[in-house]
């Protein structure tokens, strides 16, 4: 009965989503809330929900001052030279911006974290989107896809849960992945390709060479956008109101990428902000203080020197106080943000009623089971591939810690059981990393469905097939080199 309403109740929550019945915060609260009482846990719903909201707490801050972090660094204009080199390898190519974005995401991606891997794309690539009028939820696809898989790497968090899970070396899982792994991110690439042509013929060539090129000397950049409902042909021609190049009045650049409005409305398309490089808010003077900042902080991360709250939380309060001594403008810095920190947080927060009902009422205990005992006794030799077809779903409708620790041991066990290789169950649990990442039980996805301003629902039916084809990709190259 939990197996059934387990299903039931995820099956619910997608549709709703995916047809725009309901809003993801309003879902994620909502129908978890409905079936808990619709298996006579009702009067428990208090304590699943407390107990959710505990596990996520330290995620939700980490987020909420990770936006405040990269938030500011974008407004200060360090990845700046990052946006100048993708806009001259883009142009006006809808095939170059979605390749772009593939191979920005993938090289943020190292760092480890999806949540900074996709403010720093969206921050890098929105304003080119949507100058250009190409689709977003593309942008959105290819970046999720691509860090999908890069998020195997040992301190992604994948392979550390499986080895620990299984009593392994994360590096003996993961090193043999690497050629596997390539393959998927080289699909990804591929795909990046195939979507770019797609927008290519929908939208045809542009011309933005005069907004993306500098000229006679100078350096610019895509500045704020207006006229959102600006004929295709406006836009092309950069006559949407902001000659290229054109100062932005004090304040119009805050929030500069974030898809944030701090009130400065000159026109502009809601949330349209670009790399604006006359923006008030930059501090070239601070630029490598601000970028040793961002490598030390990172490193740290990976390092574990501390929690990743924690070290958000004081690089985020030392930034400002560096770059920003004036009260007000910290104020204002935190203000410009304060609507992405607020979805975000938010929806991690809703996001911890459903995880804690399907935890707490024991469906993720049956549904996982009963997956596992679904697999034909037949079977048992190739537990390997076995592993890998099911971490797709599995990672898709449960959280890692949920899969690795709860779901993965079981399957070892069974493939023991016919001579496989704990080594090769644990590699074939990474397959479903693409897919995971697009999961509504990922904090991140919903940073960069937020600042991207795509509907979850949008991107979650466009990004689907394709995560998932990847997830295959990788595993049928596994297979084919002989790592699963």
């Amino acid at each position: 009965m939990l197996t059934v309403l387990g299903f039931a109740m995820i099956a619910t929550f997608l549709v709703l989503i995916m047809m725009k019945k309901m809003s993801p915060i309003a879902a994620l609260v909502l129908i978890p809330a409905l079936f808990c009482v619709a298996v006579g846990q009702g009067a428990q719903l208090g304590d699943y929900v407390i107990e959710g909201v505990g596990k996520l707490a330290p995620t939700a801050a980490m987020l909420m001052f990770a936006i405040v972090y990269f938030g500011v660094m974008i407004d200060v204009g360090l990845f700046d030279p990052i946006v100048r080199g993708i806009l001259r390898f883009c142009k006006a190519d809808p095939v170059r911006v979605v390749v772009g974005t593939a191979v920005l995401a993938a090289i943020v991606s190292l760092d480890g974290d999806g949540s900074t891997t996709f403010m720093i794309t969206v921050s890098a690539m929105y304003p080119l989107y949507k100058r250009l009028g190409m689709s977003l939820v593309v942008m959105t696809g290819v970046a999720a896809t691509a860090n999908g898989v890069m998020n195997t790497l040992p301190w992604g968090g994948p392979t550390a849960r499986a080895a620990t899970a299984l009593k392994l070396d994360a590096a003996d899982i993961f090193v043999p992945m690497i050629p596997a792994l390539g393959m998927g991110l080289l699909f990804v690439f591929a795909l990046a390709y195939v979507l770019g042509r797609r927008e290519r013929k929908r939208i045809g060539y542009l011309t933005l060479d005069e907004v993306l090129v500098p000229e006679a000397g100078t350096e610019t950049v895509l500045v704020t956008a207006g006229g959102g409902g600006a004929d295709l042909a406006k836009r092309a021609a950069g006559g949407s109101g902001d000659a290229p190049g054109e100062p932005t009045p004090p304040g119009a650049g805050a929030g500069a990428g974030t898809g944030t409005d701090d009130g400065a409305d000159d026109g502009a398309d809601e949330g349209f902000q670009g790399l604006d490089p006359h923006r008030a808010t930059l501090r070239p003077k601070l630029y490598w203080f601000n970028a040793g900042l961002t490598v030390a902080l990172l490193t740290a991360m990976i390092l574990e020197l501390m929690p990743i709250p924690v070290l958000f939380l004081l690089g985020a309060a030392l930034a400002l106080t560096v770059n920003y001594p004036n009260m007000a403008e910290q104020k204002a810095r935190i203000a410009a943000h304060a609507d992405n920190v607020l979805n975000v947080a938010g929806m991690v927060f809703a996001a911890a009623v459903f995880t804690g009902v399907l935890t707490g009422t024991g469906m993720v205990k049956h549904m996982a089971d009963w997956l596992v005992g679904a697999i034909p006794e037949g079977m048992g030799p190739y537990m390997a591939l076995v592993t890998g077809v099911l971490s797709l779903p599995l990672t898709y409708f449960m959280s890692n810690d949920g899969f690795y620790f709860g779901v993965l041991p079981v399957l070892a066990e069974a493939g023991a059981a016919h001579g496989v290789s704990p080594l090769e169950i644990a590699r074939a649990s990474l397959v479903g990393q693409a897919l995971h990442m697009s999961s509504p039980l990922v904090p991140a996805v919903y940073v960069l469905v937020g600042m991207a301003k795509v509907e979850f629902g949008d991107h979650t039916r466009f990004t689907v097939k394709w995560a998932a084809l990847t997830s295959l990709v990788v595993l049928a190259a596994g297979i084919l080199f002989g790592i699963i």
